[in-house]
């Protein structure tokens, strides 16, 4: 740093130094013969000492500000980041995955508009008067006159795969088996599911008791083996019979011939999954009915189950008091009393409600190979989902090539909530209409349901209802958190199905039909009839929509009897089952 001071000598004299000089100052003074004393030394270190200290605190000074303003700087940096990413979530938060564009918005202005004419089509009742002519039947027990004894072939013990509603038909097949084998039934056991995660048992979902007692002519059930076959590897001894070893809905003469011999020699069989192995067709009339026993009668749910789900029911309603017959039968003894009912009861609630299974869950949607709009980030997630869970499928689509609009004209893919809604529109129900939407995780989350909420705002699903405390005892258990699902369709002035395939929807269907005394009406669209229509939406206009939409749904609520290869589990209406009453007061099957 350059630069010059002023030196001021004893006699008030002055001249410039250069801050180089030192030397010649040492020099003028041995000249001048002591012109330039100690003491000037004495200043002039004095004075380079100050300078030193000042330009050490200016350095220190500039360095601090330099680093205020780069960590300014970098706070700001990262805050405007944050506030970036908060804005790109409010975006997509805001956002809509639409597929039918032109339709939502002819639907949504047709939704505002059906206040006037929202009971053309019967939205809340039964279409047809013969449905009230079928008559729950099952209720009878067999024909036997005694109930079976301990002496018989030995005990039958399995053990279901799948969720609430999978191990729900697992069990009433299973009555069937150990009565076709002359056996007896240990309660069934639930086997852990890395998907739905819950390790829930017999009877933390329904009442062991109950189901025991209500069988008990029928079958013999017990609790737990005989301590003699407790211990017993039953793969090693040839007693344990897996789903790889009997074919899917395999007739009554399978289990006779596959697995008699083993019951026989080894006094226990053990059927390891159990999913769907009986089927319909050729089951005898009278172990047909045990099927529907078990499911429309005996499986009743626990009393906590009972409770919460009744509570739901009366906040749905808007009521504090059940009404139904399907009421007493999914309650019992454990409907809430009028007092209950607390602040929901009566005042400004709904006095009825529509339900709408959702099967639209990643699972499903990744299976189905479908497309839905996402483009190629949906696509690479999907993948990525198969590779993960279904490695078997992910592993033959490497050498098969799938198209995925033709999954859909087949009618294959799960409908999105979008295409759900189109349907409900379609049929005339407005935006009012208080809507309780069943099921999982919707695949594409707000995103992908808001199309349904805007044309119907009043939509709530069992965590809107109930609160978190309520919900808490069920919270770590997905089954009795389904078996809410289950209530709340079952107790519907309308059920809305989505898929055919789902146990779900097709074991609420079934309920309905037989305890819902011919006034439980549920929509089915055929999916691969609306996929044709979708297919021509470019052209089609809202009355030409709505018109095909209305044939379709009102096709499958026809009164007929079950169809052959259809489960009695949806479709009751079946010898064994139910009977239908004639006009002379007689009944036949």
């Amino acid at each position: 740093m350059e630069g010059s001071w002023v030196v001021v000598g004893p006699a008030g004299g002055e001249g410039r130094v250069g801050a180089t000089n030192i030397g010649r100052l040492r020099q003028g003074k041995a000249a001048r013969g002591g012109g330039v004393t100690s003491w000037n030394l004495r200043v002039f270190a004095g004075v380079v000492g100050f300078m030193g200290c000042l330009l050490l605190v200016a350095s220190l000074l500039m360095s601090a500000v330099h680093q205020v303003q780069f960590r300014n700087g970098a706070i700001s940096v990262n805050f405007r980041g944050l506030q970036e990413v908060k804005q790109n979530l409010v975006r997509k938060e805001q956002g809509e995955q639409i597929m039918h564009e032109r339709l939502i918005q002819m639907a949504t202005l047709a939704t505002t508009k059906n206040e006037s004419d929202s009971d053309n089509f019967a939205l809340w009742e039964e279409p047809y008067k013969q449905a009230r002519k079928w008559k729950p039947c099952a209720a009878k027990h067999s024909l036997a006159d005694e109930e079976p004894g301990e002496n018989n072939n030995g005990y039958i013990l399995i053990s279901a795969n799948g969720g609430l509603n999978q191990q729900r038909v697992a069990v009433c097949n299973a009555v069937v088996v150990a009565a076709l084998l002359n056996a007896t039934l240990v309660l069934p056991r639930f086997l852990y599911s890395s998907v739905w995660k819950d390790k829930s048992q017999f009877g933390g979902i329904y009442q062991e008791d109950y189901f025991v007692d209500y069988m008990k002519s029928d079958v013999r059930i017990v609790k737990d083996l005989p301590p003699h076959l407790q211990s017993v590897d039953f793969e090693a001894i040839g007693s344990q019979i897996t789903d790889n070893d009997i074919m899917k809905e395999a007739e009554p003469s399978e289990f006779i011939k596959s697995a008699l011999p083993v019951l026989r020699k080894n006094h226990v069989v053990h059927f390891l999954g159990f999913g769907n192995r009986l089927g319909f067709d050729s089951v005898p009339v009278h172990l047909q009915r045990l099927r529907c026993r078990c499911n429309f009668h005996a499986l009743k749910f626990a009393p906590e189950i009972q409770k919460l789900g009744s509570l739901l029911v009366q906040r749905l309603r808007g009521v504090s008091e059940m009404q139904t017959e399907m009421d007493k039968q999914l309650f019992g003894g454990n409907m809430l009393d009028t007092a209950s009912g607390e602040e929901h009861t009566d005042a400004g609630g709904p006095s009825r409600y529509l339900a709408l299974h959702m099967r639209f869950e990643v699972d499903m949607v990744a299976y189905s190979l479908c497309e839905f709009g996402g483009g190629e980030e949906e696509r690479r997630e999907l993948h990525a989902f198969r590779e993960t869970h279904f490695p078997a499928l992910a592993t033959r689509l490497r050498n098969t090539t799938v198209s995925p609009e033709e999954l859909r004209s087949q009618g294959r893919c799960p409908l999105t909530p979008e295409e759900a809604g189109l349907i409900l529109s379609a049929l005339g129900y407005d935006h009012r209409t208080f809507m309780y939407v069943a099921g999982s995780q919707i695949y594409g989350g707000a995103t992908r349901l808001r199309p349904l909420t805007r044309l119907y705002p009043n939509l709530v699903t069992k965590e809107d209802i109930l609160s978190s405390d309520e919900l808490a005892p069920l919270k770590n258990f997905s089954s009795r958190l389904a078996a809410l699902d289950f209530i709340a369709c079952a107790s519907s002035d309308v059920f809305a199905v989505t898929d055919s395939g789902s146990q779900l929807s097709s074991l609420v269907s079934g309920y309905r039909v037989y305890h819902g005394r011919g006034r439980a009406p549920t929509l089915h669209p055929n999916r691969k009839r609306y996929a044709q229509i979708l297919s021509e939406e470019g052209g089609i206009e809202w009355s030409g929509f709505q018109k095909r939409v209305r044939t379709m749904v009102e096709e499958y609520k026809r009164v007929r009897a079950r169809p052959r290869g259809r489960t009695v589990y949806r479709q009751p209406r079946t010898p064994g089952c139910m009977c239908r009453a004639g006009g002379d007061g007689s009944v036949d099957f």
